[in-house]
């Protein structure tokens, strides 16, 4: 029997309630006990968490591992097979900083997700998307005005390509993602930043197709996500069922009243309009009309999502890693708590709340007996949330220690 006692720190249980010094109990990977000081088992092992505090593992819903501040010069100079080998190290370093659970929305396909599984690698659990539906000239349609089609990732076998118009290939194209292993469908109803010819403020596609779309996934037993960055482009996804807005820059009264009525979640990615621009700022190829998009949605990111967090939109936290640096994933809790949401509720955004949209919250999410001990202790105090990714000490998975600081 394998048990871990981790002791003396603060317990931000990933609920939402408000924390308090606590002891957890990991017993074969699983929790055992959770509460004030709880005897010491025999032949328990124990963590000391003094000075610091314990949160369960940590859920980023919005993850590249393919890439990683991606350029079109980058890409062209890339080997093909590179970046499954150099998404290892991504992976580590996301599993170092206390995320131990991951949507990735495009990039990772069927190969590494259960590469992870069978523990083959080291990474966090993951969900895939594998690739995000797109109409003609929208987000996911790389097609460029010389002629050329050049994606941040090239179309093959475990991920094909994704271009659809109208309800029927809208179908088969669903199908064709559950075929490759998708555990998530994803879909852009607007233009995008970095997609070479689309206009973030425009919507895309119509309420049929993506109607279509959200049966057919619903059929296969998987929920939709929705880069929706744009105001209509909201209302379509979220009239028609999609689970979560990704971005959802340009948000609306009414986007927001139509989120709360029909219990949409919000995964906004502070985090990425950053990362792009702090990227040109440090010199980077990068088109002048992606430059452009990226500052014009910077402009209204943080209103949008400071008026979906007062309004009462359920949160889940998401980073868009790839698009920036990844194992800087808790960078986006203090963008969260900026925008006046209080701690305890950042800390269960990327924990009780986030499991709940992916779907896993009997086994993750939060620190209750009976759950998968994913276990992170920070150094510090839960309600500082600067400089995070430093204050990690240690992080275990199903009572195993994956990275330690000391």
């Amino acid at each position: 029997m394998s048990q871990v006692l981790f002791r003396g720190g603060v317990l931000v249980d990933g609920t939402g309630a408000e924390p308090a010094p606590g002891d957890v109990l990991v017993v074969d990977g699983r929790v055992a006990a959770v509460g004030p000081d709880l005897p010491v088992p025999d032949d328990a092992r124990v963590v000391d968490c003094e000075g610091g505090f314990v949160t369960p593992g940590l859920i980023d819903c919005h993850v590249h591992f393919l890439f990683e501040q991606p350029t079109m010069l980058q890409v062209l100079q890339t080997p093909f097979s590179l970046p499954f080998y150099e998404a290892l190290d991504r992976m580590r370093r996301t599993v170092a900083t206390g995320i131990t659970y991951v949507r990735d929305a495009g990039g990772a396909d069927l190969g590494l997700a259960e590469a992870v599984r069978r523990g083959l690698v080291l990474g966090p659990r993951m969900q895939v998307a594998i690739q995000m539906i797109s109409q003609t000239g929208g987000h996911g349609d790389d097609w460029h005005v010389c002629g050329a089609e050049l994606g941040l990732l090239a179309a093959h076998p475990g991920m094909p390509s994704s271009v659809v118009d109208g309800p029927v290939e809208m179908r088969r194209k669903v199908r064709e993602l559950v075929r490759a292993g998708a555990d998530v469908i994803k879909v852009a109803t607007s233009g995008g930043v970095l997609s070479p010819r689309s206009d973030p403020r425009h919507g895309h596609l119509r309420d049929d197709e993506v109607a279509e779309l959200v049966r057919e996934a619903t059929a296969a037993g998987l929920a939709v996500m929705a880069h929706a960055i744009a105001t209509d482009g909201i209302k379509t996804a979220v009239r028609n069922g999609v689970r979560s807005i990704e971005h959802g820059i340009y948000l609306d009264d009414e986007a927001i009243g139509l989120m709360l009525e029909h219990g949409t979640w919000l995964v906004p990615t502070l985090s990425a309009p950053r990362a792009v621009l702090a990227q040109a700022a440090a010199g980077a190829a990068m088109s002048d009309a992606v430059l452009a998009k990226a500052r014009m949605v910077a402009a209204v990111h943080d209103d949008s999502a400071r008026r979906a967090i007062e309004a009462g939109v359920r949160v889940a936290m998401g980073t868009d890693s790839g698009v920036g640096v990844h194992g800087t994933n808790l960078e986006e809790l203090g963008h969260l708590a900026a925008l006046g949401m209080p701690p305890a509720q950042v800390w269960a955004s990327a924990s009780g709340v986030a499991a709940e949209l992916l779907g896993v919250e009997a086994d993750h999410g939060t620190l209750q007996v009976g759950k998968v001990g994913d276990v992170v202790v920070l150094d510090g105090a839960f309600d500082d949330l600067t400089g995070l990714r430093e204050r990690v000490r240690e992080v275990w998975m199903a009572g195993e220690q994956v990275s330690s600081r000391r």
